[in-house]
């Protein structure tokens, strides 16, 4: 039940983490962290840069797959 849990808090995070990679690849939009006022810890910094690009790469992911896929097609 927990490890369940765990998991869904998880990739509910990798997915919010994707959206707004997406957000700022289709319009330049990023969240604004002053990070100085949230914390002065470095790890958390690194934390966010992590999870923040975890989110990047989930983004790449997915477009490959769909990219490479014939259930989508690309328009412009």
């Amino acid at each position: 039940m927990v490890l369940g849990r765990l998991t869904h808090y998880a990739f509910d995070a990798i997915l919010v983490s994707a959206f707004l990679a997406g957000v700022k690849r289709s319009t330049g939009l990023t969240p604004r962290f002053n990070s100085d006022k949230i914390s002065d810890s470095k790890e958390l910094k690194n934390w966010v840069d992590k999870y923040l690009g975890m989110g990047e790469w989930v983004m790449d992911q997915s477009v490959a797959v769909m990219g490479s896929s014939s259930w989508f097609e690309r328009k412009r």
